[in-house]
């Protein structure tokens, strides 16, 4: 079996402070956005604490200009050697082609894929199913059920998140990103039960995300929700605890991840 994969997820918007600056960020809840650094220095460190991948996600709601998002991976492309994934804006086989060509490996797209789920197919096709990532941000509803939120979590579909990844994998997508709104930097743990639907009902990797707060939480998304990898970013934005002893904790939990003597 393949060993899983411990991802750090890095949003990135506009400062407040320099509108010509995109800096770090980290969010609760898709909102009470907190700015902590710089994206390129901190995905130096995430490198020599020994991260499997790095995640970018341009979470900003005034500008998802691509151009921009792609300068930045330029930029993390000439000091990091790991595989990268980068969403954000991305609309078209066109912003594929530009953010692969500035370093990315693969592209996660979110809001796109609903109102445009040929783009998946399309991408697919040109640039292989290996590059396309599908984003799945879900929320839970008064009535119990869940579903599939678009637009940094701000537009409500009718889409199942089970179902719609099922639909996704049948599109063309090559791994499904995970994310519980509900739980996002609320450091109470991982929504288990869809993640484990999710990796049930599909045959791609599934990635998932959105409150972790302790070592075992990781292990959790593992063990339990028989996930193929865990992101985060809070995480270690706020514990002195790095990649390094998060990585020996889930390892000694009896998950089958790298570890670095």
């Amino acid at each position: 079996m393949s060993k899983r994969r411990l991802i750090p997820k890095l949003q990135l918007k506009t400062s407040s402070f320099d509108p010509q600056r995109m800096v770090l960020v980290i969010t609760r809840q898709f909102d009470d956005v907190i700015e902590i650094g710089d994206a390129v220095s901190q995905a130096k460190i995430y490198q020599d604490q020994g991260a499997d991948e790095l995640i970018f996600v341009n979470i900003d709601r005034v500008d998802k200009s691509v151009q921009k998002l792609a300068k930045i991976i330029a930029k993390v492309s000439e000091e990091i050697f790991m595989p990268v994934t980068v969403g954000g804006g991305v609309t078209s086989e066109a912003d594929f082609r530009l953010l692969l060509s500035n370093g990315a490996d693969k592209i996660s797209i979110n809001t796109a894929a609903v109102s445009d789920p040929g783009l998946m197919a399309r991408a697919s096709d040109k640039f292989g199913a290996q590059c396309v990532v599908v984003g799945i941000d879900y929320k839970k509803e008064i009535d119990g059920t869940f579903r599939v939120y678009i637009n940094n979590g701000r537009t409500r579909t009718d889409l199942d998140p089970v179902a719609w990844a099922v639909k996704c994998e049948g599109y063309g997508a090559g791994e499904i990103l995970l994310t519980s709104i509900d739980n996002d930097g609320m450091k109470n743990g991982l929504n288990i039960d869809i993640t484990r639907a999710v990796t049930s009902a599909v045959s791609i990797p599934v990635i998932t995300s959105g409150g972790c707060g302790l070592a075992n939480h990781f292990s959790e998304g593992y063990l339990k929700g028989q996930a193929d990898a865990v992101s985060a970013g809070s995480f270690f934005a706020h514990r002195d605890q790095n990649f390094m002893q998060t990585r020996s904790q889930i390892k000694n939990s009896g998950v089958n991840i790298r570890v670095y003597n």
